[in-house]
């Protein structure tokens, strides 16, 4: 009984700020939104975001941040702004040739979250089409969807796989529900499968790239890809991974995904420094691990909280309180609600240090990913991947 008061302090503490940094976010984008409008922003220069065409992987990301926004607010330009960027990405669902494997991340994020807050038939349809576009990128021999298409005249890299494709999969989970049509999850399962057995190491690391013989199916190779090395342990992949098998498991109750998201949690936050927010590679040379990923940890507290609602009761406070922990170091550490002079919502993103890309800035999927991991706090949010 002498623990009551404690712990109703603590809780009265974090609805406090989880609903301020959650009105901090509706107020700052009210206002970037003016500038950004129905574009698609990636990473932010000088505090500014770069857009980017509709066919660019992230251009889910803004319109998803908009319709969580309009969900928790009722603010009628994220809506209005959302659905304009979901039209003007019919030019490349319709075009096709540009459509890839995140062809979840993209329509999940837009038509489907439409259709589930608003129930519209024709954003119902996009996301079907989009499902089945994403079916059929899958290799039967190696049981993986396939990674990106070739990006110069000659190149093959049709047997490529990368961990990021856990988090396109749950398209294909509501397409099966949704129809009844068990081809979807068929898919979806075999590609999840095969993380499994060669992208999730045995300490709960993760690879980032696995080429296959495209007609054989067998592994021929590891790539480090965004990672430093081939063995090396990216963060934000390792985060893919444990969102992508948590929402593996929660549209399965397969217990391997389970078992499997619970493992690279436990890497993921065994790696973790004092403000709890991750080096951009968790193997990487001493001389960089001063390098921030904030938007994998953003994606990592948000699948912490999913995964906290799906193990046993006497497990979840481990992972909901790290989840938390994670959120709250962003909004107080990382946040950017006193730089005004910063679109991005938090800062010290990394998109891909091997390539010197866009490092120490906001990433638009950062802000996503934290404004997600803080309606998951509040309850009674819609989260588009379930």
């Amino acid at each position: 009984m002498s623990l009551e008061p404690k712990d109703q302090h603590i809780s009265e503490q974090v609805t406090c700020w989880k609903d301020q940094a959650f009105q901090q976010a509706v107020k700052k984008v009210l206002i970037t939104s003016e500038r950004i409008g129905a574009s698609f922003p990636h990473a932010s220069h000088q505090g500014v975001y770069v857009l980017e065409e509709p066919a660019w992987w992230t251009a889910g990301f803004w319109p998803g941040l908009l319709w969580i926004l309009y969900e928790g607010s009722g603010e009628q330009q994220f809506r209005d702004i959302a659905e304009q960027c979901e039209n003007h990405l019919d030019k490349v669902l319709d075009g096709y040739e540009r459509l890839d494997h995140d062809i979840g991340f993209i329509w999940t994020l837009t038509s489907l979250a439409n259709y589930k807050l608003q129930g519209g038939e024709e954003s119902r349809r996009r996301a079907y089409k989009a499902a089945n576009y994403l079916m059929g990128r899958f290799n039967l021999k190696g049981n993986y969807i396939r990674a990106w298409n070739p990006w110069r005249p000659g190149e093959n890299n049709s047997g490529l796989a990368i961990i990021d494709c856990a988090m396109n999969v749950p398209l294909l989970y509501w397409a099966s529900r949704e129809s009844g049509d068990p081809r979807y999850a068929h898919v979806a399962n075999a590609h999840m499968n095969t993380v499994l057995s060669h992208f999730i190491r045995p300490d709960g690391s993760v690879r980032h790239i696995v080429r296959f013989d495209p007609d054989t199916g067998e592994a021929a190779e590891y790539l480090g890809g965004q990672g430093y090395a081939p063995d090396s342990a990216w963060s934000r992949g390792n985060a893919w991974a444990l969102y992508g098998l948590a929402l593996a498991y929660h549209h399965t109750g397969n217990e391997a995904y389970l078992h499997a998201s619970k493992q690279t949690a436990h890497f993921f936050l065994s790696q973790l420094p004092d403000d709890l927010v991750p080096a951009w590679d968790f193997r990487a040379p001493e001389d960089t691990r001063h390098i921030k990923d904030s938007s994998a940890g953003a994606c990592a507290a948000s699948g912490l909280i999913l995964l906290s609602t799906l193990v046993p009761e006497w497990e979840r406070a481990v992972y909901r309180q790290a989840g938390e922990r994670i959120l709250e170091s962003l909004y107080k550490n990382y946040g950017t609600i006193d730089h005004s002079e910063e679109e991005g919502l938090i800062m010290h993103g990394t998109s891909h240090y091997p390539e010197k890309q866009n490092v120490d800035v906001s990433l638009i999927y950062g802000d996503y990913f934290y404004v997600e991991g803080l309606a998951r706090l509040r309850g009674n949010h819609q989260i588009f991947w379930e």
